[in-house]
């Protein structure tokens, strides 16, 4: 397939089409809004049927819950207890077709021990769950994509997994599920859908949804948050997929129908992997959520926590107490305890959660436990709850919803669409000893890029070819090399620093510093491709660098208001418009609701 780069040029021209949908007959078919996982699965399900859809985003894509979450794919182990065996079986077939077909290259498996304390009851109990779940993944008829559960003795628990605690458990049970970069995943499937057609515009705020006087909503009020511009767009079906801002984006609508979405906190914090020694990853019951410590790449991911969140929804953060807290569980398993010297990184996300129920007035269509398709008024479709395993799930469901009676003419097929960087993996892993060799990159550098960009590494490769400097690793950085940065800013829709350090990699949670140690060489290569001036580069520097402090200082507060009111001090770059009072410049009706759609928060799913 043609793949099309996100570039600055591409946003510009989905601005444009955006702009001609108000022109007769060349309207949309649908307005997704938001980037998240959900928003771009949506996306991509609609243009593979032939319609012509676009997408927004307040922020950078995947900058809400689909860039923060466990970075799991699986089926939920605990829904088990619930006896929801449909929700699981439709989990882990969603987890083994994007392992085995969809994204290979982004889905990887991983393997983890479930310590038992009992010898006979627990083992007996834990490992029936465990088998179900192995039969419920082969219940579709294919071909098994991960290896089948084992019991170990404790000895055998103690090999794989030696930092933990001898006392800890008598043994224990070995079953797989997945891993992946979220954040990845959503620009993939962006991607994936701008190279079918579609039009996706990041830093694209809406402000307004239009109604007719017969309340149908009809379009919308954007302002492109780059330039300040505002214009209206039209569209047959708007489809509401902003994560946590559900509430708030239905307001723009004022049905006051829809969906009821309340925000939990979670918090993950990042050790280096040489501090624990595991061949393998944990899952702990505790006494609020499952902790999980994951290996991943060169450190542990180790959460999460299950809190409350009343503060500001764009960018939530973790406490002390948060840390604390995840830190003294895993340390009641772990031989050598964890302090909190050796946290080099820490994020937070806002799980949307659905509350039972759908506003008075609201017709809807209940898909699952987990998620939820409803409409407030007619032209709007709102889908909540959910995760990041189900997403191509909830897109079906949400496209199907909009577009009523022409679901059964024009099916769902992304089943069958493999993402950008899929096709061909097989051939690079191939060939990646010989690409090393040529290039100078060890097994672990290609391992990395491979789990990065998959088949789109020969893209890579062609900046390297045209700037060989491009092959060294980053100067306080050496993870990353420089055609990773410049690939961010000319294939993958980043426009600023932040995009980069926080979604394009990991440096922001990854390193102790945040990745300032290597801003300056990040920031050289992103403005020779973005055609930042002297100001404008340092003015992106400064911007981050007070970020990174803020975040560091919002860790030492002990409760949510006080960690909030740290983080806010520092204002963004691109920031969203307040939503009182926004004036409709053409055909809209007037004044909107309290409400941001496509913020920052407006991402998927935990």
């Amino acid at each position: 397939m043609r793949t099309a780069p996100l570039t600055v040029q591409a946003r510009t021209d989905s601005l444009e089409r955006l702009r001609r949908s108000t022109e007769r007959d060349s309207e949309l078919d649908i307005l997704v809004i938001g980037g998240g996982v959900t928003g771009a699965g949506i996306a991509l399900d609609a243009v593979t049927r032939g319609l012509d859809v676009a997408m927004v985003e307040a922020q950078d894509w995947a900058s809400g819950t689909s860039s923060r979450s466990s970075k799991l794919v699986h089926g939920g182990l605990r829904y088990l207890q619930m006896l929801d065996f449909h929700l699981v079986h439709e989990a882990l077939t969603e987890r083994d077709l994007l392992i085995s077909k969809l994204a290979p290259h982004l889905v990887k498996p991983v393997s983890f021990l479930y310590p038992l304390e009992n010898r006979v009851w627990e083992r007996a109990y834990v490992g029936a769950g465990v088998a179900l779940y192995d039969t419920l993944a082969t219940a579709s008829g294919t071909r098994r994509a991960m290896p089948i559960h084992r019991h170990l003795t404790r000895k055998g628990m103690e090999r794989m997994f030696p930092d933990l605690r001898h006392d800890a458990a008598i043994g224990a049970i070995r079953y797989w599920d997945a891993s992946v970069d979220d954040a990845r995943l959503v620009e993939t499937l962006v991607r994936t859908a701008v190279s079918y057609g579609a039009h996706a515009a990041s830093r694209t705020q809406v402000l307004d949804l239009h109604t007719t006087t017969g309340g149908a909503v009809s379009g919308a009020l954007l302002e492109d948050l780059e330039t300040g511009e505002r214009f209206d767009v039209r569209a047959r079906a708007v489809i509401n997929a902003t994560g946590v801002w559900t509430e708030k984006t239905e307001a723009l609508a004022r049905s006051g129908g829809g969906l009821r979405v309340l925000a939990s906190k979670g918090i993950h914090i990042v050790v280096p992997r040489a501090r624990i020694q595991g061949d393998t990853g944990l899952i702990l019951q505790t006494e609020k959520s499952v902790l999980f410590i994951i290996p991943w790449s060169r450190y542990w991911v180790i959460g999460t926590t299950d809190t409350p969140w009343h503060q500001e929804l764009t960018h939530p953060v973790a406490t002390s107490a948060d840390i604390d807290y995840v830190i003294e569980h895993a340390n009641a398993v772990l031989a050598r305890p964890l302090t909190r010297d050796d946290v080099i990184g820490v994020w937070a996300g806002l799980r949307p959660l659905l509350q039972p129920g759908t506003k008075e007035g609201t017709s809807s269509a209940k898909v699952s436990r987990e998620h939820t398709v409803a409409s407030p008024t007619p032209g709007l479709t709102v889908i909540a709850g959910g995760k990041l395993t189900t997403y191509r799930v909830m897109a079906k469901d949400a496209v199907d919803f909009a577009i009523g009676s022409r679901a059964t003419t024009l099916p769902s097929i992304t089943h069958e669409v493999p993402l950008v960087g899929a096709e061909g993996l097989r051939v690079f892993q191939r060939q990646a000893r010989a690409i090393g060799l040529r290039y100078g990159w060890e097994q672990h550098r290609m391992d990395h890029l491979l789990h990065r960009y998959g088949s789109l590494l020969g893209e890579l490769i062609d900046l390297v070819d045209a700037r060989p400097e491009l092959a060294q690793p980053l100067h306080g950085a050496p993870a990353y090399i420089g055609a990773e940065i410049v690939y961010a800013a000319t294939h993958e829709g980043a426009l600023h620093l932040d995009d980069v350090l926080m979604h394009r990699t990991r440096l922001n949670y990854e390193q102790a510093d945040k990745g300032v140690g290597a801003l300056d060489q990040i920031a050289d290569l992103l403005a020779a491709e973005l055609g930042w001036d002297a100001a404008t580069r340092e003015k992106e520097i400064e911007a981050y660098k007070a970020r990174a402090k803020a975040e560091h200082e919002a860790a030492e507060q002990l409760d949510d208001a006080s960690a909030e009111h740290v983080r806010l001090q520092v204002p963004d770059l691109s920031p969203m418009q307040p939503l009182e009072g926004v004036a409709t410049p053409g055909t809209g009706t007037g004044s909107v609701g309290p409400g941001a759609a496509g913020s920052a928060g407006t991402t998927g799913h935990a």
